[in-house]
C-alpha cells in the first residue's frame, strides 16, 4: 500500500524501487526452488507462474512471432515487425 500511496501512477509493484530491488535480490532463490520442484516432478504452479511473469515483465523484447502469426491467420489481427516499421497482414496459406 505504501508503494501505491507514494506513487499513484505506479504501473506495477515490481517498478517500485524498494520492492523491485527486494524481488530482484531473491530471484535466484525462486529459480532454485522452481528448478528443484520441477526436477522432482512436483507441482508448484504458483511459483512457476510467478517466475514466468517476473521474467516476462522485466524483458524489453520477447519472441512472440508465432503468437502474432496465429492471431493474424485466425483473426486477421495484423502484426508488427522488429525489422520494419508499420502494421502488416499476411494472406496465410
Amino acid at each position: 500500500m505504501v508503494a501505491f500511496h507514494t506513487n499513484l501512477d505506479l504501473p506495477n509493484l515490481l517498478t517500485d524501487n524498494h520492492l523491485g530491488q527486494a524481488v530482484m535480490s531473491k530471484q535466484d532463490d525462486l529459480r532454485g526452488v522452481v528448478s528443484i520442484v520441477a526436477k522432482l516432478g512436483l507441482p508448484a504452479p504458483c511459483l512457476m507462474a510467478s517466475l514466468a511473469y517476473f521474467d516476462g515483465y522485466r524483458s524489453a523484447w520477447l519472441p512472440a512471432n508465432l503468437i502474432q502469426a496465429q492471431r493474424d491467420d485466425f483473426g486477421a489481427h495484423t502484426y508488427e515487425r522488429v525489422d520494419a516499421k508499420g502494421v502488416f497482414h499476411t494472406q496465410w496459406e
